[in-house]
């Protein structure tokens, strides 16, 4: 699950690269995910993690690792982001070992 381990071109690189970029794709994220993800041709084990903000599957299959945060900032918001912050709990819970959250 690092950065050698990205893949160029799994669909949801592209879709969180231009989404965290623009505040129109922002909402569509989340008002229409499932047309967002079809548009972006997404698998559907794209999809599903996604879906599941499984962040260990999105890494799996080469979602770069800086995208794995940011996944969790569109899902809880962007906020001041701190260790406490919504966003960061969600990240925290999906990629850590049980217990040390």
């Amino acid at each position: 699950m690092g950065i050698m381990d990205t893949d160029r071109t799994l669909p949801t690189n592209t879709l969180i690269f231009e989404v965290r970029r623009d505040r129109k794709l922002v909402e569509r994220f989340a008002n229409d995910l499932e047309g967002l993800m079809t548009q972006y041709g997404l698998s559907d084990v794209e999809k599903k993690a996604l879906r599941e903000i499984d962040l260990k599957t999105l890494a799996g299959l080469g979602l770069h690792p800086y995208f794995l945060p940011q996944v969790s900032r569109l899902f809880k918001g962007t906020g001041y982001n701190h260790n406490e912050s919504a966003a960061a709990r969600l990240y925290a819970s999906k990629m850590l070992a049980p217990g040390k959250t």
